[in-house]
């Protein structure tokens, strides 16, 4: 079964760090992205941060210089460290990766999301 699983989610006072992880049930596709987005209230979905397997990182400019992306392909685990979060960092967080099923094979998954609330 294809399945990623975010965790680390929680209430933090603004100015706090969170970190929070995206475990596969099977390896990343090698060349594509793991992706973490975020919904906030009443907002479109944002991506946030990618990695690729290779380690090229993209971050979104509103969170640049304060998270950070990284991936342990033995874990097959994705994590984003947030550091001085605001209130506007509020949301759902969620990953997206393509991943490997079977020779030649792959398919998309998505997470179920984890929530990150930050108070002022």
């Amino acid at each position: 079964q294809v399945q990623l699983v975010e965790s680390g989610g929680g209430l933090v006072q603004a100015g706090g760090s969170l970190r929070l992880s995206c475990a596969a049930s099977g390896r990343f596709l090698s060349g594509y992205p793991v992706n973490w987005y975020r919904r906030a209230p009443g907002e479109q979905r944002e991506l946030v941060a990618s990695i690729t397997p290779g380690g090229t990182l993209t971050y979104v400019d509103s969170v640049k210089g304060r998270f950070s992306i990284s991936m342990d392909n033995a874990q097959n685990t994705v994590y984003l460290e947030m550091n001085s979060l605001k209130p506007e960092d509020t949301g759902i967080y969620s990953c997206n990766a393509r991943l490997i099923i079977g020779p030649d094979m792959f398919a998309d998954a998505w997470g179920q999301g984890t929530r990150v609330t930050v108070s002022s």
